[in-house]
């Protein structure tokens, strides 16, 4: 396949992307892609391609819809970064605001959570603030980098107990393009 049919597919991905998630801008808006079958994250500013971060770590035990806290799942959705702790023991680490009002959703329905914790999961979002990270669902997931972590286990496994994981220069260069507020699609 050439470059122009990857770059067709590309856009076509991404239309449909911004079309499954009503609301979203393709205007002028910095967000990140986490490819978790291809382990490559790349920021998008709109639909244009930005950077890109290849041999991520994600959970050890793979992807979910139905994270539940312990897990070592990765937690697929549409999420924003919501805090950042740049003394991490993994150097940088970018939260992101899961559980959502999906997640909450689903889980309840599921089963996994009373009504009293997905009414405070869907209020924390309405309120813009983050969600409990102390759940039944789990939480402090987010983007980090390795810290002193042994960056050859990193090249080998996914080793995180849910989160993505990249290099220490890697994250030191996705400083650059976050902040509070920017969005993080992990599928």
């Amino acid at each position: 396949m050439g470059v122009r049919h990857i770059l067709f597919y590309r856009f076509c991905f991404i239309a449909i992307l911004f079309w499954t998630y009503p609301g979203w801008s393709l205007q002028n808006q910095i967000w990140i892609y986490v490819d978790t079958e291809q382990q490559i994250l790349t920021v998008y500013d709109g639909e244009t391609p930005k950077d890109s971060f290849k041999n991520i770590a994600i959970g050890q035990a793979g992807t979910t819809l139905h994270k539940r806290q312990g897990d070592d799942k990765t937690q697929l959705g549409r999420y924003r970064i919501t805090w950042v702790n740049h003394k991490s023991r993994f150097r940088t680490f970018y939260g992101i605001n899961y559980p959502n009002i999906e997640d909450a959703k689903r889980a309840l329905a599921d089963g996994k959570i009373t009504q009293s914790t997905a009414d405070k999961i869907i209020n924390a979002h309405l309120q813009h603030h983050t969600p409990s990270q102390y759940t039944g669902l789990g939480g402090m997931l987010g983007i980090h980098g390795l810290g002193r972590a042994d960056p050859d286990i990193h090249k080998r496994v996914n080793w995180t107990h849910g989160c993505i994981a990249l290099t220490n220069e890697q994250i030191d260069r996705l400083g650059k393009w976050v902040s509070i507020g920017t969005v993080v699609l992990i599928q």
